[in-house]
């Protein structure tokens, strides 16, 4: 395609090519070259188009581009490629000579240039510039050598959750996992929408181009074989029915008892706000969750409780989290039993922001925090039904939302402790990352994720966190993130320091990136690499799922053949007033 330019220094780690006439090279693609050794041998120097330029060479005016087109000047169009060097082999690092050939890496060089070679287990992750797989090291997913992603872009238009989604499908279907595929987990918080609640239903819209694309990969084209999801009750629901309207089937509600409540000291993640962390009314909330753990008796088989009063009876039965909460609120405000709950040295003004704030939560929590539904099986979060569990969220107010993962995140974190194996895995897929570890403050849901980022690896629990911005997560989470991930970006935050790891083309160019274009890094990889992941084989909205539109639908209702329709005679667009 081209030589190796002498205008240009050559080092070992960039050389630019100038290109043959007639050759088009675009970014992204492979380019590798030979240098020659004295003694006979060579050295391939192999590398990735970091950056393309066309000039006139000849020209001293912007002007004279009028007049070397009508051949009045002599001039002659040339086309140059920066090459950013990925690989040398053998590790002998020498610069590759002006003039020498430099030509687009074919299947062995290619596997050189960019480390396939020596991925034992590689995952694709999309397709390059060229058409072909580019694969990620599982050894950097598994904990083996490193763990955790984090995708950011632009919500919208970076498709975040569809690569993350579908980075999830190429782990589970690519053969890395080999028989481990079988018992890997992942579990997703879905906060956006009812997309996600069809990843078992086949894709209408899956083209043939698509389906190419994913016969290229290794992949078959298809949905997910094992999801199972779980929704909250609708509000005021005596019967605690799924709060969800586009899917009927497979889908379970979710919600903790009081007992639960209390005994788990879950009263913690009610006050998950970050600002909430640094008030001094913090501090009353460990001591009112350890009265509740001692204290709460189970009354009945729906979770309802009593709470045993000082002085060893009984109190009245709790039904609802409001129930519990006017009793928390009664004990602290009453000066005989104050004492006993929050100690003698806590102040009245303390106190009262507590109950604020407590009082506040009544609303969002009551539909999940239940002591008045019959007892049930299967209505806690679990990722041992399915292989795929899905948390639906985007019913519940933000501070429900809060309380759900920091709550379902420490059970499954705790889960992993108790076994003491890394296997089998469990992924967790987060969107809204900076929502739950923002860089400033602290909360318990920013704890455990920190722990998650820091100790997960070895415990098997592999963080893939989605988020608009970087710059607004707590750093050692995307420090401790092994493959990090680009779409679309803004202008402002491809500048920001953490997005370091990108070269200036590649932020330049991710702030015009279209859906579905990534910028994949991995530590094997000194250059980011540009991949495009092929359309979704399941569906991602309810329109693009025909099962789910016949077997959820709700069936006609009969009208008996006598019954005439009292508005036969009336025309479409006749107003008739109410």
């Amino acid at each position: 395609m081209g030589r190796v330019l002498g205008t240009q220094s050559a080092t070992p780690l960039s050389f630019w090519v100038g290109l043959e006439p007639g050759q088009v090279v675009q970014l992204d693609e492979v380019v590798a070259t030979r240098r020659q050794l004295p003694d006979g041998g060579s050295v391939l120097v192999a590398g990735v188009v970091t950056d393309v330029q066309a000039r006139h060479e000849g020209a001293a005016y912007d002007s004279d581009v009028f007049l070397i087109a009508d051949g009045v000047l002599p001039a002659q169009v040339v086309e140059s490629a920066e090459v950013t060097v990925t690989r040398v082999e053998p590790e002998l690092y020498v610069p590759p000579l002006p003039g020498a050939v430099a030509y687009r890496a074919g299947d062995r060089d290619r596997e050189l240039a960019l480390y396939f070679d020596v991925m034992k287990r590689r995952v694709p992750v999309g397709l390059g510039r060229d058409g072909e797989p580019v694969h990620v090291n599982l050894e950097f997913l598994d904990g083996t050598r490193g763990a955790h992603v984090s995708i950011s872009g632009v919500s919208g238009v970076a498709t975040k959750t569809s690569f993350a989604t579908f980075l999830l499908y190429s782990i589970f279907n690519s053969g890395a996992l080999g028989a481990e595929a079988a018992n890997t987990k992942a579990l997703i918080f879905s906060v956006k929408g009812e997309d996600l609640l069809f990843l078992d239903h086949p894709n209408n819209r899956l083209d043939e181009r698509a389906r190419d694309a994913y016969a290229r990969l290794g992949l078959p084209a298809g949905p997910f074989s094992s999801v199972h999801i779980f929704a909250p009750p609708r509000p005021d629901d005596p019967n605690g029915v799924p709060h969800v309207s586009s899917r009927t089937q497979g889908v379970s509600p979710f919600y903790w008892t009081l007992t639960e409540f209390c005994h788990q000291e879950l009263l913690r993640y009610v006050f998950a706000d970050t600002e909430d962390e640094r008030a001094q009314y913090t501090l009353l909330i460990g001591q009112i969750a350890a009265r509740l753990r001692r204290d709460a008796q189970q009354a009945g088989d729906g979770g309802a409780v009593r709470i045993r009063k000082p002085n060893g009876d009984l109190g009245t039965v709790c039904r609802t989290y409001k129930d519990l909460v006017d009793l928390i609120e009664t004990e602290l405000t009453d000066e005989d039993t104050r004492a006993e709950w929050a100690g003698g040295l806590m102040g009245i003004g303390t106190i009262n922001a507590f109950l604020r704030r407590l009082r506040s939560s009544v609303r969002p929590l009551e539909a999940i925090v239940r002591g008045d539904l019959p007892a049930r099986e299967g209505r806690s979060i679990s990722t041992s039904d399915a292989q795929v569990t899905i948390v639906d969220l985007h019913n519940l107010p933000e501070r429900a939302q809060r309380f759900v993962v920091g709550t379902v995140l420490r059970q499954e974190f705790s889960r992993k402790e108790s076994t003491g194996s890394a296997r089998p895995l469990l992924f967790v897929v987060l969107d809204e990352l900076n929502k739950y570890a923002p860089r400033e403050g602290g909360s318990p849901i920013k704890e455990i994720l920190l722990d998650v980022a820091e100790r997960g690896r070895s415990l098997g629990v592999i963080l893939i966190g989605a988020q608009q911005t970087a710059s607004e997560v707590e750093r050692r989470i995307v420090a401790n993130c092994a493959v990090r991930v680009a779409g679309r970006l803004d202008a402002a935050e491809a500048a920001r320091a953490e997005y370091g790891w990108l070269p200036p083309a590649a932020r330049a160019r991710a702030t015009i990136a279209k859906p579905g274009t990534m910028f994949v890094s991995q530590p094997e990889i000194p250059v980011p690499l540009a991949v495009e992941f092929p359309f979704p084989a399941w569906a991602t909205r309810p329109a693009e799922s025909d099962a789910a539109s016949r077997a959820d639908a709700p069936p006609a209702p009969q009208v008996p053949r006598q019954a005439a329709d009292p508005f036969a005679g009336l025309a479409e667009d006749d107003d008739v007033p109410f």
